[in-house]
């Protein structure tokens, strides 16, 4: 069993560390888990620090501010690294024969695919085409931004809806139907996601906000129990779960183990943009005149001022899904009336008049800039004519609101790279930026990875990355691809040579 205990690392000293993007060098001491002193470098040779402690040499390498994920779904993320890779299919055929090339023998066992992204697809998900490929055993495939599932009749058999027409199922309902599938061993999960923990690491996370479905508080606790997370864990609260934990007494940032957390209570006010059910005040094109045209209403407005005002006075802070532009002016209108503290998650669409009220209300933009990058194509055929105001990352920060990046793994890999890259270069591939005037600059980009810290103070948590490129010098690739030499979380090195 892997060592929980709670006693402080040992204390330490950094030499020869340039003190942020294009910072001067500098020497750091570290103990219980803070930075005790920072002072300028004289080069000067030394054996031991102020403490008497060992000195780690450095050698000019660039350190940052831990980054954080604040948007993860864990379990999901850890599962998806052990399933089939759905990502870049480009029809409904085409995952269809990857499942037959992958199907292996037909033992009653569930087999899982993940990433397909069907909103610009010629051909439509549905059973039969997986039925023809693979008819003896149960195939579960999630879509990428997890609103949407797509079963066989093996599948829909086994979780009580053989009688569903297609097989492609969304939101609430898929929710359901995955719900209802043979779940993991906890042990083989919990596996998984300490592998997944120490994987976003070694890309300098550390910590995550968990929005994994469920009760991810318990979750944790039983985790923390078994071992030391990689990464500080601020796990969220579910409504179904909100009355319990308000019974324990739980407020967002208690601590409930070794580096987890209780995060803030999750809500939804609407879906999707890849399955047409991000509520928007514009009907989606073809779906005029139709139920749904304007996408759905998840949580009724009326509802979801009344769970925040429950939740606040609790000291639980909400965050709110809202993609399309109705959703977020619902999810503000909501922070208006209840005046408390807490989360916009994902923010894609945005009216003109909505932008400063994040700043005014001292809401939170927890945005996904690899969104952007990934989902430009379905953004130009869906919200056609609107896309200007789409992932406005630059009008947000313009307009003083905080911003916050996540990956929504596994909607987008567990990588903050990626996110400042997209954030940076509004693009992923050979095309032009999308939008350039929605770029950010690489400080504020690094700064929205990092929850807002922008420097390195003494008395600040010894949570900190040591990259090998000043991100000041990196273009988009190199950024993508940064290189992490190392990575301290509480003063403990969770990747690198001296972990």
């Amino acid at each position: 069993m892997a060592d929980t205990a709670s006693a402080p690392a040992p204390a330490r000293t950094l030499a020869r560390v340039r003190l942020g993007a294009g910072g001067p060098l500098a020497r750091l001491r570290v103990a219980d888990g803070r930075i005790t002193h920072i002072v300028p470098e004289t080069g000067a040779d030394t054996d031991a620090g102020p403490g008497g402690e060992p000195v780690v040499d450095l050698d000019g390498r660039v350190l940052l501010p831990g980054l954080w994920d604040a948007h993860v779904h864990l379990a999901e993320w850890a599962s998806a690294r052990h399933r089939l890779d759905l990502a870049g299919t480009a029809s409904a055929r085409a995952v269809a024969d990857l499942v037959r090339a992958h199907g292996g023998a037909a033992d009653g066992t569930v087999l899982y695919g993940y990433g397909f992204r069907d909103g610009l697809w010629p051909d439509a998900p549905h059973k039969a085409l997986l039925d023809a490929v693979l008819p003896g055993r149960p195939v579960a495939l999630v879509s990428a931004d997890l609103h949407a599932a797509w079963f066989n009749s093996a599948c829909l058999a086994l979780v009580g809806r053989a009688g569903h027409p297609t097989g492609l199922i969304r939101e609430h309902e898929a929710h359901e139907v995955l719900a209802a599938l043979p779940a993991t061993p906890a042990e083989v999960l919990d596996g998984w996601i300490e592998e997944a923990c120490r994987a976003a690491a070694a890309r300098g996370v550390t910590g995550v906000i968990d929005f994994q479905f469920g009760d991810t508080v318990a979750d944790w606790e039983r985790r923390a129990a078994r071992f030391r997370p990689a990464v500080r864990v601020s796990a969220a609260v579910y409504p179904s779960y909100l009355d319990a934990a308000i019974k324990r007494g739980l407020r967002t940032g208690d601590e409930v183990g070794n580096l987890v957390g209780v995060g803030p209570l999750k809500l939804f006010t609407d879906g999707s943009l890849n399955t047409r059910t991000a509520l928007c005040r514009d009907p989606y094109p073809g779906l005029e005149g139709t139920d749904g045209a304007h996408g759905i209403e998840q949580t009724a407005p009326d509802e979801l001022v009344r769970l925040m005002r429950h939740a606040a006075a609790h000291g639980m802070e909400p965050a709110v899904h809202a993609i399309g532009d109705r959703a977020n002016t619902v999810a503000l209108d909501a922070f208006e009336a209840v005046r408390c503290r807490g989360r916009i998650e994902h923010a894609q669409l945005l009216s003109p008049e909505d932008l400063p009220r994040f700043a005014e209300l001292g809401v939170i933009a927890g945005v996904q800039p690899r969104h952007a990058t990934d989902d430009r194509d379905v953004a130009d055929r869906h919200w056609a004519g609107r896309t200007e105001r789409a992932f406005a990352y630059g009008d947000l920060l313009a307009a003083g609101a905080r911003l916050e990046f996540g990956s929504d793994a596994p909607v987008s890999p567990l990588d903050p790279w990626l996110a400042i890259a997209s954030a940076v270069s509004r693009t992923d591939d050979e095309r032009p930026a999308w939008h350039p005037e929605q770029r950010l600059s690489v400080p504020d980009a690094l700064v929205a990875a990092a929850r807002g810290r922008r420097l390195i103070r003494v008395g600040d948590p010894a949570d900190l990355v040591l990259v090998d490129v000043d991100p000041l010098d990196a273009d988009p690739d190199t950024l993508r691809a940064m290189p992490v030499h190392a990575t301290m979380t509480n003063g403990r090195w969770t990747h690198g040579p001296y972990s």
